[in-house]
Parts: C-alpha cells; sequence; structure tokens
C-alpha cells in the first residue's frame, strides 16, 4: 500500500471520484464515451455527502445511509468508473475561481484540494488520478443467465 492510499484510508474524510455519463448536452458530445461527467463522493465519520455538479446548478446530498455502506462499489455495479479513496488536501492558491468556468472536472478538483492533478476533461481527470491511487479494477457483472 502506498504512503499515499495509507494517508487517504485514515483520513478523518475520504473522496471517491465518480466517472460516467451519456451526452444529455451537445457540448459533451465530443468527450469520450463513459468519460462525459464526473462528481465527487465524501465520507466522514457520520456517512455521505455527494456533490453533483449539473448543467446550471451544483447538487449537494447528504444521503441516508450509514458510514459503511458501499457507495463506491455501489456506483461500480451500477456501471461507473470510481477511484479513491483520496484525503481532501488544503486548498489550492492561485487561479481566481471566477476567471474559470464551473465544470464538474473544475468542482472535483476543488474537493480534492492542492493535490489534485491537472485536468480539463474527466477522461483527463480520470487517467491521473487512476496513476495516483495505483490503478483501477474494472469490476463485471455476470446475471448468471447466459446460455449455456
Amino acid at each position: 500500500m502506498t504512503p499515499r492510499l495509507r494517508a487517504a484510508r485514515d483520513a478523518p474524510q475520504q473522496v471517491w471520484i465518480a466517472f460516467g455519463g451519456e451526452a444529455d448536452q451537445p457540448w459533451l458530445r465530443p468527450l469520450r464515451q463513459g468519460f462525459r461527467h464526473c462528481f465527487a463522493a465524501l465520507r466522514d465519520e457520520a456517512g455521505w455527502t455527494v456533490l453533483e455538479p449539473l448543467s446550471g446548478r451544483l447538487v449537494v446530498m447528504r444521503l441516508a445511509v450509514p458510514a459503511a455502506f458501499d457507495l463506491p462499489g455501489f456506483y461500480a455495479r451500477a456501471g461507473l468508473a470510481v477511484v479513491g479513496p483520496f484525503a481532501p488536501g488544503p486548498a489550492r492558491a492561485g487561479w481566481l475561481p471566477g476567471l474559470l468556468p464551473f465544470t464538474c472536472v473544475g468542482l472535483c478538483r476543488a474537493v480534492l484540494g492542492a493535490g489534485a492533478p491537472p485536468a480539463i476533461t474527466p477522461w483527463g481527470l480520470f487517467r491521473r488520478l487512476t496513476r495516483i491511487s495505483g490503478g483501477y479494477k474494472k469490476i463485471i457483472l455476470d446475471c448468471g443467465d447466459t446460455p449455456g
């Protein structure tokens, strides 16, 4: 286990980033399929909070599930790519937030803090985060109904 992963697992708050999405907006079509959107899920001792940046608004939901609930596993079983856990870092110094457009990638990078890798698209963020976290394992569900 890497020191960064060990620190994230012991942190009082942990962050997972989930990737997925269809092209429901015309400007999303050029983005890589399955990586057209991302959002953050935060776990602390009280439970789960999801930060979901949508077109025109930010949804913040405190989920009515226990902190021990496997939310990253739930998202992975639903077909999303999930990476984490990460420990949120200190605030990033530098660019004024008002100068950059509000995007799902920008929100996820802000949640991760100053240590977040540079990225513009969800696919770019996914690639950089998988390098940091030590990889990504695709979960393949098999319903067992295949004809023999």
